[in-house]
C-alpha cells in the first residue's frame, strides 16, 4: 500500500507494508535470514544475500520514502553510515560546502576522515544562501545542510540553497533529522537528497540505531544503492522491524513533542536563570519566517544558555533533572537533556564550536511527550 493520496499518518502506519502472503500476517515479518533459496543460479525472487536486500528493510524503505515523497529510499545502519554513503559519491579534490553550526559527528567524519582523502569542507554562515556564493567553484561538488542545526536550531533556507546549487549543478543534501518528514519535507523544496538518522525520531524510542537516505533522482539512487551493497553499512532485519513499528505512531508522537515544546520553551524564554532560548517557534528566533514558510510545526527540540553558569555549575543543573534524563542522543519518547560541548560536539574545537553559539553553559533539550505538567515541574525545580 503506497497512494500518495493518503494522508501521513495512514502512510506512516500502511505504506510498503501488505499482509505477509504465506500466512497473512498483518505486520511486517522479521526476515532473520542471511542468505536465500535460488531455484538456480541467478534466479530467485529477489532477494539472494541480505546485506544487498533483506524484506523487512525493503519494507521500511518503501515507508520512509513514501513518508519524505521520494521515490527511493535506502537504510543504513546508522546516521552516520547514511552520510558516509554519501561522501562516498565524491572524488578527491572535490569539495563540499556545509553550516558552521553541524552535529560533531558529521564534522568529525568531514574533517578526520575524509578530509584526509583529498575532500575540502567549507564550514559557513549559512543564514542567507547568499553567503554560499563566495565559496563555489569548479570542484564544488556538494551542499551539505541541516535545518534545523544541531545545537543552536539555526534555520536554512531550503528553497534559497536549492535554487543556488541547481544552478551552479551542485548535489544538494539536506540532514532532517530534527524536523522529521512530519515537519519538513526537503524533496519537496529542492534537495536531492535527505538525510535521516532514523535513531532519533523515526524509531522513537531509543532503542535502535538507524540512518536513511531518501532521493527521487535515479542517478543518484543507483551510485547510493552501489555504496549501500558494497560497504555494506546496512541495518539488520530486527532493526527495520523495530523502526517500522515506531513509525507507526510518528504523526502522534511528533504532535505531542511539538505541544509540550511550545509551553517548555515559553517557560524557559521568561525564567531569570536562562540567558537566551533556542527554538525557531519564537517570533524573534533568526529566520523564524522561513521556518514558517517550510516547517509545518517547530518541534521538540530546544537549546538553552545558562545565565551566569560556568562549567561546574552547567554540569551540576544538567544533572539535577528528576524526568529529563541527562543521556545522548534525542527524539524519543522520553525527554533528554545533553551537554553538547562535552558530549555531541566534542569534537569540535572550542574555538569553532563558540562561533557558533555552541558555549559552554550551553544545553539542548529534547522534549518527550510525557504529561507537560511534570516536565514543568521538573525544569521549576532544577532551576528554582
Amino acid at each position: 500500500m503506497n497512494d500518495p493520496k493518503m494522508k501521513f499518518g495512514t502512510r506512516a502506519i500502511h505504506a510498503g507494508q501488505e499482509p505477509d502472503p504465506t500466512t497473512g500476517a498483518v505486520m511486517t515479518p522479521i526476515y532473520q535470514t542471511s542468505t536465500y533459496w535460488q531455484e538456480s543460479p541467478g534466479k530467485h525472487k529477489g532477494y539472494a544475500y541480505a546485506r544487498g536486500k533483506n524484506p523487512t528493510r525493503t519494507a521500511l524503505e518503501k515507508c520512509l520514502a513514501s513518508l519524505e515523497d521520494a521515490k527511493h529510499g535506502l537504510c543504513f545502519s546508522s546516521g552516520m553510515g547514511a552520510t558516509d554513503a554519501v561522501i562516498k559519491l565524491l572524488q578527491p579534490g572535490d569539495e563540499v560546502i556545509t553550516g558552521n553550526d553541524i552535529y560533531g559527528g558529521t564534522y568529525r567524519m568531514f574533517t578526520k576522515v575524509f578530509a584526509n582523502f583529498g575532500i575540502k569542507f567549507h564550514f559557513i554562515d549559512l543564514s542567507n544562501p547568499s553567503n554560499i556564493i563566495p565559496y563555489i567553484n569548479t570542484n564544488t561538488k556538494l551542499l551539505w545542510v541541516e535545518t534545523p542545526t544541531n545545537p543552536t536550531m539555526q534555520i536554512i533556507d531550503i528553497v534559497g540553497c536549492a535554487a543556488i546549487a541547481k544552478t551552479h549543478h551542485i548535489t544538494f543534501a539536506v540532514d532532517n533529522t530534527f524536523a522529521s518528514p512530519y515537519l519538513q519535507n526537503p524533496l519537496n523544496l529542492g534537495a536531492d537528497i535527505v538525510m535521516h538518522s532514523v535513531t532519533k525520531y523515526l524509531g522513537g524510542h531509543s532503542d535502535v540505531i538507524m540512518g536513511a537516505l531518501l532521493t527521487n533522482n535515479d542517478e543518484i539512487y543507483e551510485k547510493l544503492a552501489f555504496i549501500h551493497n558494497s560497504c555494506g553499512a546496512t541495518p539488520g532485519p530486527m532493526d527495520s522491524f523495530l523502526v517500522l513499528r515506531g513509525l507507526k505512531t510518528l504523526h502522534l508522537r511528533m504532535k505531542a513533542h511539538c505541544e509540550n515544546g511550545i509551553q517548555i520553551a515559553n517557560f524557559l524564554k521568561n525564567h531569570p536563570a536562562i540567558e537566551k532560548v533556542y527554538w525557531p517557534g519564537f517570533e524573534d528566533h533568526p529566520n523564524h519566517e522561513i521556518a514558517k514558510k517550510q516547517m509545518r510545526g517547530f518541534g521538540g527540540m530546544i537549546s538553552i544558555v545558562l545565565k551566569d553558569a560556568d562549567m561546574q555549575k552547567t554540569f551540576e543543573i544538567a544533572s539535577s533533572f528528576k524526568v529529563f534524563t541527562l543521556a545522548e542522543s534525542l527524539g524519543g519518547v522520553e525527554s533528554l537533556v545533553n551537554h553538547p560541548a562535552t558530549m555531541t560536539h566534542a569534537s569540535i574545537p572550542k574555538e569553532e564550536r563558540e562561533k557558533a553559539g555552541v558555549v559552554d553553559n550551553l544545553l539542548r533539550l529534547s522534549v518527550g511527550v510525557e504529561d507537560v505538567e511534570d516536565l514543568l515541574a521538573d525544569l521549576k525545580n532544577v532551576f528554582s
